[in-house]
């Protein structure tokens, strides 16, 4: 039976940490460490791995659902928002604040995006070629660069301050709100099937070691992406009494760096940026591209659904990116806590053996209460008493009213289902004798 060196091994493992770490993950942890004094990501990587794609996971709970989810959670976190943020985001946070004002910054982030989006275009036409590219050669450079941003930056003066508002009286709980909020769940389910072809091009065929492979690389690629996390909140912390009330990571990685590097370090926050938003928008597009592909059975080719979304994309983030967020940030909100559960689900799924009810019913309810809340806090459209009864359920204002409910169902049907089905079987074995 073939194996993976363990080069190849490190190497699709990096690259799941690439496909992870974007502008997000490079903000939050800087902004938690200078207020405070990533399980589910990996998680959702593992079980999108073990259930052969996203398609399979969301299928138990019926056909219908798998597609409008699956086509859904794509849409969202590639063209929709994921990809043309991914583009934008480091011209704005790391690029903007420099240009001359005698530049035109609109030509600015037009020359920036299209060398930014030629690039993940290159990389993407060749998926055979997507582990040696991101794993081997980007993520690495990122790496590097952040650890050497690190190691310097520790050599500061350290002015800690005191944690301040929710991360002083119940940090635990802050920390899991502000990592919800950065919704990288959902794109784990993106990645995971990205992750398991890769392993699939090594020439592994059996399904069990494509599973166990996707397993050890998620949790390697969670290691790496938890001492990331350490040392960039250890950045956040060190001059937190100079920077008391920041407004996000990027000023206070902005801070760090220039106060240790100079202008130098501009140029380097800003390759940092690029190379965790690019690697991420590869994932996204490649993940795309696969499942379009897959899901009008070949009509259009992997490498026209890339050009496709790249273009697109491009596009967004010169000129639409706005109003695209009016319309994907909702339907975000409505998708990401069934993402969730299904991720709890399908983790758990070879222990308890759950129901097609329970995946039903948990799945339902935990799109209906967001829904409820999306059409009530976006739209201003108000259901009767099935608003006044979602806005009174624990945890609404954390954005978590789905949390209990979801979870005390999936226990009810999972008990009330187990019964009937054992008492089922009792009866057919009465029957026979």
């Amino acid at each position: 039976m073939k194996k993976l060196s363990t080069s190849q091994f490190l190497q699709v493992s990096v690259m799941l940490f690439g496909l992870f770490f974007g502008a997000g993950n490079l903000i939050f942890p800087p902004l938690l460490g200078n207020q405070a004094g990533v399980i589910f990501p990996v998680m959702g990587a593992i079980v999108v791995g073990k259930t052969e794609g996203l398609t399979n996971l969301s299928n138990r709970v019926s056909p219908l659902f798998s597609v409008v989810f699956t086509t859904a959670i794509y849409l969202s976190i590639g063209p929709g928002l994921g990809i043309p943020r991914a583009g934008s985001v480091p011209f704005e946070m790391a690029i903007a604040p420099y240009i001359p004002e005698e530049f035109n910054m609109n030509l600015a982030r037009f020359l920036y995006t299209l060398v930014f989006f030629s690039l993940a275009l290159f990389v993407c036409l060749k998926p055979n070629k997507l582990v040696k590219r991101v794993g081997k050669y980007l993520t690495p450079t990122l790496l590097m660069m952040i650890v050497f941003m690190f190691l310097k930056v520790i050599t500061m003066e350290k002015n800690i301050a005191a944690p301040v508002g929710e991360y002083k009286n119940a940090p635990l709980v802050k920390g899991f709100l502000e990592g919800y909020n950065t919704m990288d769940a959902v794109a784990a389910l993106n990645f995971g099937f990205v992750i398991a072809q890769s392993i699939k091009r090594f020439g592994i065929k059996d399904k069990n070691e494509v599973t166990n492979y996707t397993i050890k690389a998620g949790l390697v690629a969670g290691s790496v992406l938890f001492l990331v996390y350490a040392m960039l909140a250890s950045v956040g912390m060190i001059g937190s009494s100079k920077l008391v009330g920041a407004e996000n990571g990027a000023v206070i990685l902005t801070y760090a760096v220039k106060n240790v590097f100079g202008n130098f370090g501009i140029v380097l926050l800003a390759a940092i940026f690029t190379l965790a938003c690019l690697t991420t928008c590869i994932g996204l597009i490649t993940s795309g591209g696969e499942y379009f592909e897959s899901l009008f059975n070949h009509k259009l080719s992997y490498k026209k659904w890339v050009f496709v979304w790249t273009l697109f994309s491009f596009l967004m983030a010169n000129f639409g990116l706005n109003k695209l967020l009016e319309f994907s940030v909702p339907l975000l909100t409505i998708i990401y806590p069934v993402a969730l559960v299904l991720i709890l689900m399908g983790i758990s799924h070879d222990f308890i053996n759950y129901s097609k009810e329970s995946y039903l019913f948990t799945a339902s309810l935990s799109v209906l209460i967001p829904l409820v809340e999306v059409l009530n806090n976006s739209f201003g459209i108000k259901l009767w008493f099935v608003t006044n009864l979602v806005e009174s359920l624990p945890l609404y204002k954390e954005g978590l009213s789905w949390l209990l409910p979801s979870l005390f169902v999936l226990v009810i049907t999972t008990v009330v289902f187990k019964f009937l089905y054992t008492f089922k079987e009792n009866e057919k074995i009465k029957e026979r004798y």
